[in-house]
């Protein structure tokens, strides 16, 4: 495995860290905005799937410093996490669908991510 330092490594717990601190002001934005609006069911149900998707990225993030490779597993994680959570923040938010064709590629890109793991 490869050493935990370097400046790979350190890169993504820096991005670990900013990830986590915007899943839970998300999270608060979630649970105190979309919540209260009864008429927002659905919307409400696809931010906590993307919420719960980023932080358990964010956490799979602090992992990739131990990899063999971590540049591509680390890279693979984050262009991942903003296709699929990204876009389904914005649907969440605004009720508009247009860039929710997108999530399907970043899902795809965090299962690749999770099997590199393993390379």
């Amino acid at each position: 495995m490869a050493a935990s330092g370097g400046r790979v490594g350190s890169l993504f717990v820096r991005l670990a860290g900013l990830s986590g601190a915007s899943a839970v002001g998300l999270g608060a934005y979630g649970a105190h905005v979309l919540k209260p609006k009864a008429d927002l069911e659905h919307e409400q149900q696809v931010f906590d799937s993307a919420n719960k998707y980023h932080f358990l990225h964010t956490l799979a993030l602090l992992a990739v410093p131990l990899t063999r490779r971590p540049m591509l597993v680390g890279s693979l994680m984050v262009t991942g996490m903003t296709m699929f959570c990204g876009p389904c923040y914005y649907y969440a938010m605004t009720s508009d669908p247009s860039l929710v064709k997108v999530a399907p590629y970043g899902g795809t890109l965090l299962i690749v991510a999770w099997a590199a793991m393993v390379l």
